[in-house]
């Protein structure tokens, strides 16, 4: 390991340990609210975020990136425990780990990288809208229905019950008070916080709201359930779990974490990245890192964890420069839980859906449409497809098909040729352009625009919106050029540099004027 990334010459331990206890008050209610989102015990949620700090933080291949529950993998989650139950989540994420710890050491980071922003943003956008509309629920004290559609659906039930006292047996409208009041102190203390307490995390503020006016008002709202020992909470993997891959859908929920957890950590990598001038990110010992992580939380029985984007810039901002701040968070949450757990209890379970409906609301960033939108349309078309299949579906079906139809984006740019041509007849000169690729698949196209060319015309194709043009259309044109001499024909080719670079380089020469 390189001691340079422990002790640069901007090292403080003043720096360390301030960043530190930041990224530790913005992690503590999104590992517990994240461990809701997924319908488990907020415990394990925080087991997940020690581990993040104590163990990924050690040997993560990003220094400043931190690790914990990530809200992109609550839906997820949230499924296999309905089918599976928590050991079967903890069966699925032991594979996922070790499917993450392989793509590492055969250097697969990069490849997660290649994957096009416009998945990545579907993606993000899909389990966004997921998240706002379970924790929506979540929020006025309800339960979330089996599946985002329904979720969506019945937002409107949801509102119903939280402005109607007599609605149901529950008190709904108290919950839903507390929702609204976290989210408005969020927002007004991310845009009126005084500057000496900027560094103070708006949504530990929201919650301490939420939770202040729930105890003072002593409101019969569900609250967060916390073990007085934190021990228990921890689940020693058996052997005899191993047996549950039997069951072919924990493969592919195991497929599915390793995924989703690699793509997003390395996002948030490369976002990190660009928010200081440290040491660059190693994608492979990065990804590594997650696996190990992930497959230490499978053993405990906790939830998977990616690096996450909130907590890492917050790390950045508050002036770490090394690996030391990540680890100190996960003791602070480790110290918190074991010694302080009566604090945690305190928190409504409203309160902390309120934190993520927020947090999905913003992960369907519009900025990112528009910038898509610049790309042309087809880029869109990828995004709002993946966005609907995942939240129709399911978060790898909608993934898969969002890959897919970038793949036959690639192919259709690969082989699409566009033939424009504009013909004097007092000169009898044509003019033909190219645009696109013009390979062996397009070769029909290309000889019927050639053959309409009148005979005994000069005709010169210009290749400067061409990307490729292969041997096969190359030769087309040679032989195009040879039965037109003897009428008085004539091909002129402009753009010396992509003949330069045809695969039949004597081919292309005898084109140059």
């Amino acid at each position: 390991m390189d001691g340079r990334q422990f002790l640069p010459k901007e090292f403080s331990w003043g720096n360390e340990l301030l960043s530190s206890v930041v990224v530790f008050l913005v992690a503590l209610p999104l590992c517990m609210g994240i461990a809701l989102a997924s319908g488990v015990s907020p415990a394990l949620g925080l087991i997940s975020g020690v581990v993040g700090g104590l163990v990924v933080g050690l040997i993560a291949g990003s220094p400043l990136q931190v690790s914990g529950p990530a809200a992109g993998l609550a839906v997820i989650v949230w499924e296999i425990v309905q089918q599976h139950g928590v050991e079967g989540m903890a069966t699925a994420l032991l594979l996922a780990g070790l499917i993450q710890i392989t793509a590492g050491l055969f250097n697969f980071g990069q490849i997660f990288r290649a994957i096009t922003p416009a998945v990545i943003y579907g993606m993000l956008a899909g389990i966004g809208v997921l998240i706002f509309a379970s924790q929506f629920h979540m929020m006025v004290d309800d339960s979330p229905r089996s599946s985002g559609v329904l979720n969506l659906i019945s937002i409107p039930e949801a509102i119903y019950k939280g402005v109607s006292p007599s609605v149901g047996d529950g008190a709904h409208h108290l919950a839903a008070f507390i929702g609204v009041l976290t989210i408005s102190s969020l927002l007004l203390w991310k845009r009126f916080h005084p500057k000496r307490l900027s560094l103070l995390p708006a949504p530990l503020v929201a919650v301490i709201v939420g939770s202040s006016a729930a105890a003072l008002l002593q409101l019969p709202v569900l609250f967060v359930a916390i073990p007085s020992n934190m021990l228990e909470a921890i689940r020693t993997f058996q052997f005899n779990d191993l047996l549950r891959f039997q069951d072919a859908s924990l493969i592919v929920a195991a497929v599915t974490i390793a995924f989703v957890a690699s793509a997003e950590t390395l996002l948030s990598a490369s976002a990190v990245d660009q928010m200081h001038d440290g040491v660059r990110t190693n994608y492979d010992r990065e990804l590594l890192a997650q696996g190990v992580g992930n497959m230490l939380c499978g053993m405990l029985g906790a939830l998977p964890m990616t690096g996450v984007i909130v907590r890492s810039s917050a790390n950045v901002l508050a002036g770490a420069k090394t690996r030391l701040s990540a680890v100190f968070h996960g003791l602070w949450i480790l110290i918190v839980v074991l010694a302080f757990p009566e604090f945690l209890a305190v928190i409504p379970r409203a309160a902390l859906a309120a934190i993520l409906v927020y947090t999905g609301f913003k992960l369907v960033d519009l900025k990112q449409v528009r910038i898509l939108k610049h790309y042309g349309r087809f880029p869109l078309v990828i995004y709002f497809v993946t966005l609907t299949g995942i939240v129709v579906t399911d978060l790898l079906t909608g993934v898969i098909i969002g890959v897919v139809l970038s793949l036959i984006k690639v192919l259709w740019a690969a082989s699409h040729l566009e033939i424009e041509v504009k013909y004097d007849v007092a000169t009898k000169r044509a003019e033909m352009t190219l645009l696109g690729s013009a390979t062996f698949l397009r070769l029909p196209q290309l000889a019927e625009a050639l053959e309409d060319i009148p005979q005994g015309s000069e005709l010169h194709i210009h290749l400067h919106k061409l990307r490729y043009i292969d041997h096969a259309c190359m030769e087309l044109l040679a032989n195009w050029e040879k039965q037109r001499e003897a009428t008085g024909g004539k091909l002129v080719m402009e753009r010396q540099d992509l003949l330069d670079r045809c695969l039949d380089s004597n081919v292309g020469r005898q084109y140059i004027p």
